[in-house]
């Protein structure tokens, strides 16, 4: 038999307490763990139910997309705006130029395309442009979808017509070579008197500025170059027919007298 103190029975009897409660404690904490891995996964039960939609809360597409894009994914095929927005530069920047009088009357003209096809639809076009334009003192209209630029000098109003997407300044360089060419070959005196007196080199002058619809030069001294050196060729075969009839009626005169 064996005797211990006060000291040995407390001791004694926290070891038997410590066995008795250690299994106790060692539940506790399993069934902590057993909770939060309970509980983790009812969260991510929830999360995931909370992130299912019912199909009438999917994206819809929007009404100017269509529906096949939307399923794809992709953007939206073009609409007519977009695509003539985003036109392909072209060559044929112009459509029309004329010149008329200070009554709206036709003094010169010609058409590169067909969107006035008739000589009708031309006049009528041409008569809106006037009754637009020639109370103004702006340099820029537009009218029936066209981009009209315009100048007037003295009694004549001279105008350059591109599409509504035709970039102003590019008719603004046509305009202003057309009027310093014929200002050079008129002696400065654009009017309209003048310019039916020497129609002839206003046609070569914007033959040489615009061909098809196609700038072809925009310097006025490039112009004026090209248009006398046409004139000097044609002058000096007018001057070899005249001198040619002169020698045939000179000789015709001399056997005549003999």
């Amino acid at each position: 038999m064996r005797f211990c103190g006060v000291g040995g029975l407390a001791e004694s009897s926290f070891r038997e307490r410590g066995r008795t409660q250690r299994p106790a404690t060692q539940d506790w904490v399993e069934g902590q763990r057993r909770g939060g891995r309970a509980r983790g996964g009812a969260a991510l039960s929830v999360q995931a139910a909370s992130g299912m939609q019912r199909p009438e809360a999917w994206p819809r597409p929007h009404p100017g997309e269509g529906a096949s894009a939307a399923q794809a994914g992709g953007a939206a095929p073009p609409t007519r705006a977009t695509e003539q927005r985003f036109q392909e530069p072209s060559l044929y920047t112009i459509k029309a130029v004329f010149i008329l009088d200070n009554d709206g009357r036709r003094l010169l003209a010609k058409y590169y395309d067909d969107t006035f096809p008739s000589m009708k639809e031309q006049m009528v076009f041409e008569k809106n442009v006037f009754n637009k334009t020639s109370r103004t003192e702006s340099e820029i209209a537009f009218l029936a979808g066209m981009t009209i630029v315009y100048k007037s000098s003295i009694d004549i109003f001279l105008y350059v017509v591109g599409s509504s997407s035709e970039n102003e300044l590019m008719l603004m360089s046509v305009l202003a070579c057309l009027f310093d060419s014929l200002s050079h070959i008129l002696r400065k005196n654009v009017e309209k008197r003048w310019l039916l007196e020497n129609m002839d080199g206003a046609f070569l002058v914007l033959d040489e500025i615009v061909d098809g619809g196609v700038i072809l030069e925009s310097d006025p001294q490039q112009v004026i170059q090209k248009v006398n050196f046409r004139t000097d060729d044609s002058g000096l075969t007018e001057q070899s027919v005249a001198q040619v009839l002169q020698s045939a009626k000179e000789q015709i005169k001399w056997s005549l007298l003999k």
